[in-house]
């Protein structure tokens, strides 16, 4: 069995990350989706890991749909790339769906949420623009009746209509994704016609792609980077092992599994500091967390042991501080918080890390560094 070590570990996925990917999607493709319910943490998310180009590039991503914002993995709104789209909604078609928050005598019917899947896809296939929540509850009670908008969903102190209550699976079935904001408000629009993935085939590509940029890892850390059971995990991990797609190695005393063509760990070891925006892929995949977050970065950068709830400062591949930046015009104003003594070397490269922040959003930074104050990101 091969032996690899924490450090082979977490330079080839720093290596394989941060490449710098001629296009967004092609970052995307690379970090499989960039968690984007902070949308402008997502947009830097993928310009760091861009060979050239900055967050304009990636809009223009999500202009001309090579990027799509969705709802799907873990629940929450995800950037992925378009030519991807079929790889995830094959994988959630093999997962369990979520239970619905209503009472069974005011969920739909079987019959009725396949209605609903319909109408919701229809609308916004037949929209010839990108639709507000209120367009789109009008288009879908429009479709199938006054029932649909019975407001019966528990959500936030108040109550949802009842076709809500299959959104968050429409979205996986890849009948809608996020638009341009119109203003304050939120739209929904069709995703890009992508050819279907049968779904065994498609959750065993997307977990070969997974171990890939992640691994090694185990079915535990794979069903948690994607909320869901773990024997749903381990199911694809043994029919991966059993053709012999995937094998064993040992990480320092840890069973886990890499692809079984995948075994050169030979990256050269991180050095240097990086800035990490909220919810960036790397902190959250990171296997095993506590190597990744060692000592006193646990305490402050990880919210209740969750990895993404505070932006990270890397030094030489490992998380040894936070940050936070602050907007007001054209100028930004950094706060790093190192977790690290700041010798001439280290300020150095804290400030060539903050002036790429800065160059990447289009804005002038100033750095300060002390004392990051402001909480976790919910």
């Amino acid at each position: 069995m091969r032996t690899v070590t924490w450090p082979e570990a977490n330079a080839r996925r720093l290596a394989r990350q941060f490449a710098g990917a001629a296009t967004p999607d092609a970052a995307v493709h690379t970090m499989l989706a960039a968690q984007a319910q902070v949308a402008s943490a997502a947009e830097l998310s993928i310009a760091l890991r861009l060979r050239e180009g900055t967050c304009v590039d990636v809009r223009a991503g999500l202009a001309d749909q090579s990027l799509v914002r969705a709802s799907g993995l873990r629940g929450t709104i995800h950037t992925v790339a378009a030519a991807d789209l079929g790889l995830w909604t094959g994988t959630f078609a093999t997962m369990p769906a979520g239970r619905m928050s209503a009472g069974p005598d005011l969920q739909p019917s079987p019959a009725e949420v396949d209605r609903l899947w319909a109408a919701i896809g229809d609308t916004t296939a037949s929209a010839a623009a990108p639709l507000t929540l209120e367009e789109l509850h009008n288009g879908v009670v429009d479709r199938v009746g006054s029932w649909a908008g019975d407001l019966v969903m528990p959500a936030f102190q108040t109550m949802w209509p009842r076709w809500r209550l299959v959104q968050a699976e429409a979205a996986r079935r890849g009948l809608l994704s996020f638009g341009p904001n119109r203003g304050r408000a939120v739209t929904y629009t069709a995703p890009p016609t992508t050819a279907p993935i049968e779904p065994r085939a498609a959750a065993e590509q997307l977990l070969l792609r997974y171990l890939s940029a992640y691994g090694p890892s185990t079915p535990a850390a794979y069903a948690k980077w994607h909320a869901a059971p773990i024997g749903w995990a381990t199911r694809t991990f043994e029919a991966l092992t059993g053709q012999g797609r995937v094998v064993e190695v040992d990480l320092e005393g840890t069973r886990a599994w890499v692809v079984h063509d995948d075994l050169d760990f030979a990256a050269d070891p991180p050095t240097g500091i990086r800035l990490l925006p909220y919810f960036d892929a790397l902190g959250i995949a990171a296997f095993p967390r506590e190597r990744f977050f060692p000592g006193r970065a646990a305490e402050r950068a990880l919210a209740g042991g969750q990895a993404g709830n505070y932006p990270i400062v890397l030094v030489d591949g490992e998380v040894a501080g936070v940050w936070h930046q602050r907007k007001a015009g054209r100028r930004v104003t950094i706060t790093v918080e190192p977790l690290f003594r700041v010798t001439r070397k280290r300020q150095a490269e804290i400030e060539e890390a903050v002036e790429r922040i800065g160059h990447l959003q289009d804005l002038r930074p100033e750095l300060v560094v002390g004392e990051v104050t402001t909480g976790a990101h919910a």
